[in-house]
């Protein structure tokens, strides 16, 4: 207050500068100011920083490559195994199938003969080995087994093709989209061997099929099935037509859509199991 003033006539002038700290001496410096150690600091955590951002991204990316590395050992495992696994892996003397048959009966097959491991040559009517053709042929391996009352037969076939994983994706795409799996003119051939219930299942006896082109793996699964006594079939129907609710065929009304869609996803799912007990690394 100036000398004579009256108190609270006027108000005090408050200026505010930079606040102060105090260094290691004890000597007031500015808050504000930042000394040459925590630059530096400052500087050394941003580069921990980036080094960490990009060590995660360099991680991201070994992971994906480790991802696509086992895929194509899984898919090239696939390949090798119709010479490295025993005939009873992947053709099981005797095949459960649980809920396999018309309104969730279960099945149960027994394998009656097996086909010597061979090329294709023969293998196929002239309209699926064309179909097949572009994923080539490296092994064909096949069995026929029989139903629990020996009157159905069914053939299941493991070919082995010489295709990469595109080349198999490729004709995965053109079966879905041409719905080559329902064309009764690309029906698989059955095996048939004397002195078994199958001796008489011929082209003629073939009733209902299943054809599926893997794309993870390089093999096409493919059954078909008839009846034991030798009948012919007049108008053979795909498994999944025939399984349908109110299919009122032949085929339909033996069971026999079941009996080649049951037995070629079982004989499918042993493939698989066999695929990662061969990849699976010790521990």
């Amino acid at each position: 207050m100036a000398p004579g003033g009256v108190p609270g006539s006027s108000r005090p002038v408050v200026s505010f500068g930079e606040p102060e700290g105090y260094d290691e001496h004890a000597r007031p410096r500015p808050l504000g100011r930042r000394g040459r150690s925590q630059a530096v600091a400052a500087g050394v955590c941003l580069v921990l920083g980036m080094g960490l951002i990009t060590g995660a991204v360099t991680g991201s990316w070994l992971v994906g490559d480790s991802g696509a590395a086992e895929s194509r050992s899984t898919f090239s495992a696939a390949g090798s195994l119709w010479h490295s696994i025993p005939v009873d892996q992947l053709f099981p003397p005797t095949v459960e199938g649980q809920g396999a048959g018309p309104g969730g009966a279960d099945r149960t097959w027994t394998r009656i003969a097996v086909a010597p491991d061979t090329g294709c040559e023969g293998a196929f009517d002239p309209l699926l080995r064309k179909a097949l053709a572009p994923v080539g042929c490296r092994r064909l391996l096949r069995a026929t087994y029989t139903d629990a009352t020996q009157s159905h037969v069914t053939t299941v076939g493991l070919l082995f093709t010489k295709a990469d994983a595109p080349a198999m994706a490729s004709l995965a795409g053109r079966f879905q989209r041409e719905r080559l799996d329902r064309r009764s003119d690309l029906m698989p051939l059955p095996y048939a061997e004397r002195d078994t219930p199958a001796a008489r299942f011929g082209a003629r006896q073939r009733a209902s099929w299943t054809i599926s082109v893997l794309t993870d793996a390089p093999v096409v699964v493919y059954a078909v099935s008839g009846w034991a006594d030798g009948r012919t079939v007049d108008d053979p129907q795909p498994a999944e037509d025939a399984m349908a609710s109110g299919a009122t065929t032949a085929p339909a009304q033996a069971g026999l859509g079941h009996e080649a869609k049951g037995l070629a996803d079982r004989i499918e799912r042993a493939l698989r199991k066999n695929v990662r007990s061969a990849t699976e690394q010790p521990s």
